[in-house]
C-alpha cells in the first residue's frame, strides 16, 4: 500500500542489513535493499513478500552512478523514501600500520567513508521531502583507540559525518541516528566469541530508533555484548 513507509538500506545482502530488512518488513516496511551480492537479494525479495513489497537493486556504495540509480529506482517504485539505513562496511586485515596491505585500507576507507557519504548525498532530497531519518552503521570501534587499526579510523570518520550532517540538517525535520555495534556475528568475523551480539540485536536498535515520535530525534545507540562470565 502507498501508505506503508520506505526504508532503504545499503550493504542488505546478509548481517546486520540483513536482519534489518526482516524486522522492517515485520513492522509493515516496504524496502529497497541494495547491495553488490544480488543473489542474496532476491532471496531475500522472495522470503520478505516479492517484488510488490521489496525492491532489490545492484548497488557498488563506491559508485556514485549506482547510488543515484538506486535513489531513482526507489522513487520510481515507491515514490517516497522515509528511512535510510547507510550500512554498508567492510574490515580490514592484520598487520597494523606497518604491515597491512594499503590497497585493502584502499578499499575499505572507499566503503566506509566514501561510500557513506555517497549515501547521504544521494537520498537527501528524499529524505527532505519526507522530513525522514537517516541511520548509519557507526562502530564502538568508533569510540575508542584500538593499535594498528585502520578500521576503527573509519568508523570515527562514520561518527564524525553522523555529527556533521546532524548539524547541517539542524531545522529540517530529518532525524540522525548513529547505530554503533560492538562485534557481532556476522560473516565480518571469521571466529567471533560464543558472546557476540547477534544481528537481530542490532536491528532491534534500528527499528527502536526509527520507531520514536518525530519529536524524538535519538542520536546514538551503542550496543555491546554483555561480558563473559567466563
Amino acid at each position: 500500500m502507498a501508505s506503508q513507509p520506505v526504508l532503504l538500506i545499503t550493504g542488505a545482502s546478509s548481517g546486520i542489513g540483513a536482519a534489518t530488512a526482516r524486522a522492517a518488513s515485520e513492522q509493515g516496511y516496504r524496502l529497497v535493499l541494495a547491495a553488490r551480492s544480488e543473489d542474496r537479494l532476491r532471496g531475500l525479495q522472495q522470503e520478505l513478500g516479492g517484488d510488490t513489497q521489496v525492491l532489490t537493486v545492484h548497488c557498488d556504495v563506491q559508485s556514485g552512478e549506482d547510488q543515484q540509480h538506486m535513489v531513482e529506482q526507489a522513487l520510481e517504485r515507491f515514490g517516497r523514501i522515509d528511512a535510510v539505513f547507510a550500512n554498508a562496511g567492510r574490515g580490514g586485515e592484520p598487520g597494523g600500520f606497518s604491515k597491512a596491505d594499503p590497497e585493502v585500507w584502499k578499499d575499505m576507507i572507499l566503503t566506509n567513508i566514501y561510500g557513506v557519504g555517497l549515501t547521504v548525498q544521494h537520498c537527501l532530497p528524499a529524505l527532505r521531502e519526507s522530513k525522514g531519518h537517516l541511520l548509519l552503521t557507526g562502530s564502538a570501534a568508533g569510540r575508542v583507540t584500538i593499535p594498528g587499526s585502520m578500521y576503527s579510523a573509519t568508523k570515527w570518520a562514520v561518527s564524525a559525518i553522523g555529527y556533521g550532517v546532524r548539524e547541517e540538517l539542524r531545522g529540517s525535520g530529518i532525524r540522525v541516528t548513529l547505530i554503533e555495534p560492538g562485534m557481532v556475528d556476522t560473516p565480518f568475523f571469521d571466529e567471533p566469541p560464543a558472546h557476540a551480539l547477534k544481528p537481530e540485536d542490532i536491528a532491534n536498535a534500528v527499528m527502536y530508533a526509527v520507531a520514536q515520535p518525530a519529536h524524538v530525534d535519538v542520536n546514538e545507540i551503542l550496543v555491546r555484548p554483555t561480558p563473559s562470565a567466563e
